[in-house]
């Protein structure tokens, strides 16, 4: 009996000591120390209201990525010619991973915008802008290289994945052109790298979709409630096409990933 208290002794001693030495602390109230006020971000303009921009992130010690409206680029400084007028933000969304409540799951993350005005597109932009929306950047429609009709053309068709000219089958060409082969795409730069889409010549507008190119010109994005001409019968590329060709009399695009584990190419001119 006597060791047995002894015993009962020596276990509460030790929760006693363990008690004491956790450090006493309201969970509930923990949060980072971090300051998404102390994020210093610039946007330095190499004319007064012009297009050249450098955007930056001055901040020692916090990683992230740009989202500055045309692409994102995960770096803290971007050299850009924008593209377009207008008084824009820019956006720096923090990755660092700062804890918010102590646990590695719960991670908190910040963004902090930048806004600049452009006034002035001084600097040439890329030819590919030039290819698609009009030689003064006015806006530019383009069409279907055929007709709503089978006409024994390529310009919708099936191809081999490593390949946009190897030739499946020409879809469009032999028997089964797309539903909206008579519609239409309008690409402008008025506030905003806008894609417009038309089922039909006469149809009502898709509007509120944008694109953009990727940093080598080498693929157009299409992004928004409207896809590509000839995307809902055949595709499956969630908006994303290589550029195979882009000149001011044709546009060709491909994707290796078709819906059917094939190649896809479109064909597309202007509008006359």
């Amino acid at each position: 009996m006597k060791y047995k208290n002894i015993f009962g002794a020596i276990i509460a001693g030790i929760l006693l000591m363990m008690s004491a030495c956790e450090p006493i602390e309201d969970r509930e109230t923990l949060s980072n120390s971090f300051n998404p006020d102390k994020i210093e971000l610039d946007v330095v303009q190499a004319t007064n209201g012009g297009n050249k921009l450098s955007i930056q992130m001055n901040t020692p010690g916090v990683t992230g990525y740009w989202d500055y409206i045309i692409d994102k680029k995960y770096t803290d400084r971007v050299e850009v010619i924008f593209p377009f007028t207008g008084t824009h933000e820019f956006t720096y969304h923090v990755t660092t991973p700062y804890m918010s409540d102590g646990t590695p799951s719960e991670k908190e993350y910040v963004e902090k915008t930048v806004s600049v005005e452009i006034t002035q597109l001084d600097e040439p932009l890329p030819d590919a802008y030039y290819m698609l929306v009009g030689d003064n950047l006015e806006g530019k429609t383009w069409v279907f290289d055929g007709g709503p009709s089978s006409d024994g053309g390529l310009w919708w068709f099936m191809s081999d994945p490593s390949n946009p000219w190897g030739i499946w089958w020409n879809a469009a060409g032999d028997c089964c052109p797309p539903g909206d082969a008579a519609g239409k795409m309008f690409f402008d730069l008025a506030g905003n790298a806008n894609y417009t889409y038309y089922a039909d010549a006469a149809g009502d507008p898709v509007t509120g979709s944008t694109f953009k190119f990727n940093g080598d010109y080498t693929k157009l994005t299409i992004e928004g409630p409207a896809n590509l001409l000839g995307s809902m019968d055949g595709g499956g590329n969630a908006g994303v096409f290589n550029i195979v060709e882009l000149t001011a009399e044709k546009m060709v695009l491909f994707v290796p990933n078709a819906a059917w584990a094939t190649g896809w190419t479109w064909v597309f001119v202007p509008q006359e």
